[in-house]
């Protein structure tokens, strides 16, 4: 008889990059988000995150497998299949967009620690930002990546907060299943949800950390040239991300039903960053709500920071040839650790320049929402390619589910255009 234990700590051991990533998509930008569409549309919205799970794992789990196969990050696949100018602007717009999101993200975590503590927003802001990137220089990658991995546990606190309230619970089931688009400004919502929680930073991130796994690992090599380790790996990595999504929409809808349950019901429809939403709520639901709601933002940013300066940096140096990983030590990466520092130190000075935060993240979606439309059609012909794939090439559901996911955004990325 299987000891249970053993068990639980197989399923947990393979919990790592997809976990990982589908945690850091809500973070405090996404977070402002999602609390917007509970906030204005009550319930409403709901079944936009059904409707995004599958498309969201299967672009995830895409990206897996091209790491894990190939054994190289995104930006260095894509290079084998289009020019390299077009290559510099996609990565170059990947860069921007996380920028403004880190800048977006350390400034709300700042809020949110000084309305819990008090002091200085400022000051929390730069400590959390210097944190995360001392972090990331000088701590090896299988620490480091124990460290994220407790840190999704913050999001514990959205589920939390819905114990807390009181739920319309037959509203909420409707609203998941039913579809309904009440008028041009959910349109524009939708679309943002969609941008938020499919968003190419974690494409670039969830390759990259497959092909860390391998060098963390003596053991491990690209499928490409141990196919005998497929089995185990192609398992590991669907469990691994169908977990992580699921636990990211899981907290995207917990916060939905939050807002919904809280400010819609109080009339306050208007949400411009997570630190406001968490602020809106403490009239309305009590100190224990907004603090658990306040904590949540600093720990979703501090799992979330990284991953954009780091996502950022790989694709850098994957489109560069440059030496990188997190696994490096700085003397051997200083391009790819350059990279991370510039993002992190960019969106400090985004919290000193006076730019409001919902337009510089207004403006952020939008890059980001063009811009994943053709590295996500460039992913799926990596992933079809033999030349690259070998006998992994992408088959199947997962084939129809990662193009299917790619129209969807296409249709975004046109529905924001004639929004706008």
């Amino acid at each position: 008889m299987t000891d249970s234990r053993t068990e639980k700590t197989s399923v947990a051991k393979q919990l790592g990059p997809g976990l990982i990533t589908g945690a850091a998509d809500d973070d405090p930008s996404g977070i402002a988000t999602y609390s917007q569409a509970g906030a204005q549309f009550g319930y409403g919205l709901m079944w936009t995150m059904l409707l995004c799970y599958p498309l969201m794992s299967a672009v995830q789990l895409v990206s897996a497998h091209i790491g894990r196969v190939t054994g190289q990050g995104l930006a260095h696949n894509m290079r084998q299949i289009m020019p390299s100018w077009l290559l510099t602007a996609l990565v170059a717009i990947l860069f921007i967009a996380n920028t403004i999101n880190i800048g977006a993200d350390i400034a709300a975590m700042g809020d949110a620690a000084q309305m819990v503590v008090g002091g200085g927003g400022h000051v929390f802001t730069i400590f959390f930002a210097l944190f995360s990137l001392i972090l990331q220089v000088f701590v090896s990658y299988h620490r480091y990546a124990r460290v994220l991995k407790w840190l999704t546990l913050s999001l514990l606190a959205y589920a939390a907060v819905v114990l807390v309230v009181k739920v319309d619970w037959a509203a909420a089931g409707v609203g998941l299943v039913v579809p309904h688009i009440a008028g041009a400004s959910a349109v524009a919502t939708i679309v943002a949800l969609f941008g938020t929680t499919i968003s190419p930073y974690l494409f670039f991130w969830q390759t990259a950390q497959e092909v860390e796994e391998i060098e963390d690992n003596d053991e491990a090599e690209p499928l490409n040239d141990a196919p005998e380790q497929a089995p185990v790996e192609m398992k590991r990595m669907r469990i691994d991300t169908f977990v992580g999504m699921a636990f990211s929409n899981i907290i995207a809808l917990a916060i939905m039903i939050a807002a919904a349950a809280t400010l819609h019901q109080q009339g306050v429809t208007e949400i411009d960053t997570a630190a406001d939403a968490a602020k809106a709520l403490q009239p309305v639901a009590g100190n224990f709500a907004f603090a658990l709601f306040a904590i949540g933002i600093i720990g979703t940013g501090l799992l979330a920071v990284p991953v954009l300066a780091g996502s950022a940096a790989y694709a850098v140096s994957n489109a560069r040839g440059w030496t990188c990983g997190l696994e490096n030590r700085l003397r051997d990466a200083p391009g790819f650790y350059g990279v991370i520092a510039l993002a992190t130190l960019l969106g400090i000075a985004l919290d000193w320049s006076g730019i409001p935060p919902i337009q510089a993240l207004f403006w952020s979606a939008v890059v980001n929402g063009f811009a994943a439309v053709p590295i996500m059609a460039a992913m799926m012909i990596i992933a079809t390619r033999k030349a690259i794939m070998g006998e992994f090439q992408v088959k199947g559901a997962l084939l129809l589910f990662g193009w299917a996911a790619t129209l969807v955004m296409g249709a975004a990325a046109v529905a924001m255009l004639v929004w706008q």
